[in-house]
């Protein structure tokens, strides 16, 4: 599974390749900050989901499943 930010990333690479990298490399470099942003709104729900459950586990051990190629 993928974040909406991981999906933007990987099709804006997808157009660098085929066409100017140039103009698109602002871009990537942008979504890439937004994706570090999203990461932690992300961390800071679970944390709070945590919290109220009192469940167990990392973060870190959660946001791997956005890391994967699964869908």
């Amino acid at each position: 599974m993928k974040t909406p930010m991981q999906e933007l990333i990987d099709q804006m690479w997808e157009i660098a390749k085929y066409g100017d990298s140039y103009e698109v490399a602002p871009c990537i470099e942008a979504a890439e900050a937004m994706l570090e942003k999203e990461k932690e709104v992300m961390e800071s729900a679970w944390q709070d989901g945590m919290y109220e459950c009192d469940g167990d586990g990392t973060f870190e051990d959660f946001y791997k499943t956005f890391n994967s190629k699964e869908r």
